[in-house]
This record gives structure tokens, sequence and C-alpha cells, in this order.
């Protein structure tokens, strides 16, 4: 088991009282005994003058902290670093852009990571640790928006009104029935270029509904689409497939069992449910009407004031407005 650091304490101040004991016991002679240990004659006389004051206790190391740090970091924002780790699980990164867009405070990566280093909040999640490069899939982005449009369905967990205890059943007759809660399904819609996104909650989860969140994805957004790329689910199928098709648009399956091919879309459920379902937490919402307005809140702050790490800090209505300006 190794020393405690108590003990290396102790062990450093028994050799500097050696060095100072074999000055006056061995060598009689302060130079001699410096050049011998390897040190100067300034340390050895300021080991002297400190046992002196305080004895052994004298002779242990002293924290190097400087007593004032005129470049440190104000309270105030590692408060801010705190909260936004605490709360979202960002990264450096991240943070970094936050803090620059929302509070105009211009911090370095390296900077912020040593302040969630010194808190010991340094770790990420696992799902975000570093992966070593011949494990990474390889990334892609489409040049014009619209080129290529993800969808997909994210289940919600069942969230409305608790069940209700069961109440002793009669002696006969039927128990009485359990109410169940409410499921939903996020239906959600990417952009490949912007990352401009569509959002609707639907309580089932079938072609017919499946077709009609076309119908709002292509009236929400401000583009043209050519191509419509999902999985092989079910409410893909056959019927939304054709629908896709007549209205012009081109329709692909990605390869079965491969969901990192449509890695932007799972990627945003997964910031639905760290930043957005995460804050949901002990609020009952048991009505589509009700779901949809807080779902469409949450869409809106995504789109136009979130920015987006892939984006270089840019907003997906921002690089939107990058990407359709004609040059001069």
């Amino acid at each position: 088991m190794p020393p405690s650091v108590r003990q290396q304490q102790d062990r450093q101040a028994q050799r500097r009282l050696a060095v100072l004991r074999h000055a006056e016991e061995v060598t009689g002679n302060v130079s001699l005994t410096c050049r011998y240990y390897g040190i100067s004659r300034n340390c050895f006389y300021k080991w002297q003058r400190r046992y002196q004051e305080e004895g052994l206790e004298g002779l242990r190391d002293r924290s190097s902290r400087p007593h004032h740090s005129p470049h440190a970091t104000h309270a105030d924002i590692v408060n801010e670093i705190v909260y936004l780790r605490r709360n979202y699980h960002f990264g450096p990164m991240k943070i970094k852009m936050y803090l620059k867009r929302y509070h105009d405070i211009d911090i370095a990566c390296s900077a912020v990571y040593r302040i969630l280093k010194k808190l010991g909040m340094n770790r990420l999640p696992a799902s975000q640790r570093y992966k070593r490069h011949d494990k990474r899939y390889t990334r892609y982005e489409k040049q014009l928006p619209g080129n290529r449009v993800q969808i997909d369905v994210k289940f919600i967990e069942p969230i409305g009104v608790p069940a209700e205890p069961a109440s002793p059943s009669p002696v006969t007759g039927k128990p009485p029935k359990v109410r169940r809660r409410a499921k939903y399904y996020q239906f959600t819609a990417i952009d490949d270029c912007t990352r401009l996104r569509v959002l609707r909650i639907y309580p089932r989860c079938d072609q017919k509904t499946a077709i009609q969140f076309l119908d709002h994805v292509l009236e929400r957004l401000p583009f043209r689409v050519e191509v419509i790329q999902t999985d092989n689910g079910a409410e893909f199928q056959s019927a939304f497939h054709w629908q896709v098709l007549d209205k012009g648009i081109a329709h692909t399956y990605i390869k079965p069992a491969s969901p990192h091919l449509n890695g932007k879309v799972e990627r945003s459920h997964r910031i639905d449910a760290e930043e957005f379902y995460r804050m949901l937490a002990g609020i009952v919402i048991d009505d589509t009407g009700v779901f949809n307005d807080k779902l469409r809140e949450w869409e809106d702050y995504y789109n136009y004031h979130r920015p987006h790490g892939a984006l270089g800090g840019q907003t997906p209505y921002e690089r939107l407005k990058q990407k359709t300006q004609t040059p001069v």
C-alpha cells in the first residue's frame, strides 16, 4: 500500500532535519554539508530558520499557492460552468459556445477543462467518451439545404396521470380496471445540411401517422426537399413510400441494423433526452396538444437559439442563412 500524503510529508521533514544535524554534528560546516547533499546555502538557512521557529512542523512542504491571482477565473463564471455541466452535461467546447453566445464571455476550452478537472467534473458520460479513430464512423454532410432529410421515430416513455392504486377486489365479479398511462411517439425530421428540425408528437405509430407527419414537415421546412431517408420501420413501408414518390421526392432506406447511417436524427434524439425530456421529470403531461406546445417551444429553441457543436457554434437557422445567401 503506497504511503499517504501525511506519511510522505513526515519523511520529507525527517530528511531535512537530518541535513541540519549533519552540519551541526558531523561536518560543523554549512558549505560542506550543502555540497554533500546537493542543496544551496540559502535553502539550508531557510530550513534552519523554520526549524528554530516552528520545530519539526516547519520542515514540512508548504503550499505554493499565490496569495493573489489577478488573472483567476471569476467565481460567477465558474458557477455558470458548473451549472451547464451539472444540468446539461455539456463538454468544454459546448460550454465555451454558450458562454460566448448568451453571456458574452470569451474563455478558452482548455480553461473550462481545467476548472472542471479541478472540481472533479471532467469525466464525461460513457456515451460521450473518447473513441479511437478506427472505431469512429465516417461523418458526412450534404452541401445544400433539402438535399437529404432524415426522418425517424422516438418512443416516449409513458408520462401522464400516475396509475391509481388498485382497490381491494370484490368477493364476486371482475376486479376494477387500472388506468394505464398514455403512450406517445415523437416523429423527428432533420435536414442533413443545416440540422434544422421539425418535431411532432402522435399517440400512434403507423403509416397513416407517418404520412401526416410528412405533410407537416413539407409545410414547415423553408426549402424544397429532394430526398427523404428513413429506416426500415413498419411506419415507413409501402403506403408512406408511394406517398413520398407522389410528391416528387425520392425515398431511400438505410441498411438494416445500421442506425449510424441515420446518425444525425439519432444524435438529435439523444439531445432531446438529455436537454428536454430530462427537464420534464415530475411534470404530468397527458394531452397531445399540450405536449406538442412544449415540444414546439423546444424545437424553436433548438433551431434558433441553441449553438450546435457540429456547426462550429452556429444555430441551424444561422447555418441556413449562410447557405442560402447569394454571393455578391
